[in-house]
């Protein structure tokens, strides 16, 4: 347990002296959420708006998950079309090169048609997700889970290959499966890792609000709710541009069998833990 910590500590320091040696990969991850907060305004003021005249508002599930089913697609367009402009930069940053935020840009731009078919599909997925979950009570949700954490799982290296082997939807979909089953096993921890670092430093954020909404003034509730909000946008930011910087390079390893000279080799090697059957219940 303690290697375990140890490890995600050690991949947190590398993937922030990268980040911090290439400070232009933060604007990716911050231009998704930028664009992806313009996204969800423009969905949910039309409907604040409509409200008002629900005459004009068609009633049915159709009408609900198709608006539902746009939001998904064009929600997911956004981080994976930012997500291929960063991965496209640190794979020439672990490859000793230098790429502008316009040439990542113009990468993933160049890729936009695979992305928008792979919006498609993750969208379809997130729509039967919702549908599991919202009709089977608690089992539906657990169910949900189960089903959405095998789908990040085996999708974990689909946006690596659709951009960097120039690949379809369903052929980077195969490849990824593929590197994921044969390299390293099943369960992911170096991945999770960082989420669940920048998660603690998040709730020590979170306790810090609750603290001062026991003080009374409403001027320090303010100020720490701002601080707050900006510190969750702050670490959004990082954990996104972090764990690309992570998931590249074990692309890379998993492709070449070659650890880039950034990354200690044990620390991607251990990156996904084969389970242990140690005969014990």
């Amino acid at each position: 347990m303690f290697e375990s910590i140890g490890r995600s500590f050690s991949l947190v320091k590398t993937s922030w002296n990268i980040l911090m040696s290439d400070k232009k990969l933060l604007a990716f991850p911050a231009l998704s959420g930028i664009v992806t907060i313009l996204v969800i305004l423009t969905f949910i003021l039309p409907l604040i708006v409509a409200g008002a005249m629900p005459s004009f508002i068609p009633d049915g599930p159709v009408f609900f998950y198709g608006i539902l089913f746009v939001y998904y697609a064009v929600s997911y367009f956004v981080v994976i079309f930012f997500n291929t402009a960063l991965i496209s930069c640190v794979n020439a940053r672990l490859q000793g090169k230098d790429m502008s935020v316009g040439e990542g840009l113009s990468v993933a731009g160049r890729h936009i048609h695979t992305i928008f078919a792979w919006a498609l599909v993750s969208a379809t997925v997130g729509i039967i997700l919702h549908l599991i979950e919202e009709r089977s009570g608690i089992i539906g949700e657990i169910a949900g889970a189960i089903i959405g954490g095998a789908w990040s799982l085996v999708t974990f290296f689909v946006v690596p290959v659709l951009v960097l082997e120039d690949k379809g939807v369903f052929d980077s979909l195969k490849e990824s499966f593929g590197l994921v089953k044969k390299t390293w096993g099943e369960s992911i921890v170096g991945s999770a890792s960082i989420g669940i670092i920048f998660g603690i430093i998040g709730a020590v954020g979170l306790f810090c609000f609750i603290g001062a909404l026991f003080s009374g003034s409403m001027i320090l509730i303010g100020i720490v709710l701002a601080l707050f909000l900006v510190l969750i946008a702050i670490l959004a930011v990082l954990a996104s541009a972090m764990q690309g910087i992570f998931v590249t390079a074990l692309y890379t390893y998993a492709k070449t069998g070659k650890v880039p000279d950034a990354f200690e080799p044990d620390l991607i090697r251990n990156a996904f833990v084969p389970k242990q059957n140690t005969g014990n219940i």
